[in-house]
């Protein structure tokens, strides 16, 4: 399967009703963009997953030795500040900004954009729309984000008021000064 874009224009959904549909249809990925799409995604197959998982584990070490904040998974979907709910594959919140939050926002989609983003192109996906999601965290506060391109054997890196980095395989990527002493090396 596919990721399926619907075009909701004409139909508004509120953010509860949004998270009620996204509860009522637990077994889809559901998204929403800043412009009111909704965005069905597919699953990813075995090396993608493995690559997700391997990608998480690689910042929840460097969290756990650090305790700077929360890491969250690609099942976690934030409300951003500029609209648009989504979820990255790896989300790294820090602990001030997580713990300003009320336990009952916590609890549903935070209305909280990560600092850090991590987005794993897999087999089915289309770079474009990738791009574009990240463009809509940077709209929304982001200050790091990865979108590793393993089918261009590439790393996209995106920065507040900076134009888009790109670097081939291999590289080391810095967590910079979001994530202090975290690196991670591509490809995995």
């Amino acid at each position: 399967m596919t990721t399926v874009v619907l075009n909701l224009e004409t139909v508004s959904l509120t953010d509860e009703q949004f998270y009620r549909l996204c509860h009522v249809n637990d077994n889809w990925q559901l998204e929403r963009t800043a412009t009111g799409e909704l965005i069905i995604m597919s699953p990813v197959g075995g090396i993608g997953g493995n690559r997700e998982a391997d990608l998480i584990t690689n910042v929840s070490v460097w969290n756990r030795q650090t305790q700077l904040g929360r890491v969250f998974s690609s099942s976690t979907i934030f409300r951003l500040p500029n609209g648009g709910d989504r979820s990255p594959d790896v989300a790294w919140v820090r602990l001030d900004r997580w713990s300003a939050l009320s336990e009952e926002e916590r609890e549903k989609f935070p209305p909280i954009c990560p600092d850090f983003v991590i987005e794993l192109r897999s087999r089915t996906d289309q770079l474009k729309p990738l791009q574009d999601k990240m463009q809509e965290y940077l709209n929304s506060g982001l200050r790091l984000g990865w979108l590793i391109n393993p089918q261009n054997q590439q790393v996209e890196i995106y920065r507040p008021n900076r134009e888009v980095e790109i670097l081939p395989f291999p590289v080391r990527l810095s967590g910079e000064e979001v994530l202090p002493g975290f690196g991670l090396d591509l490809p995995l």
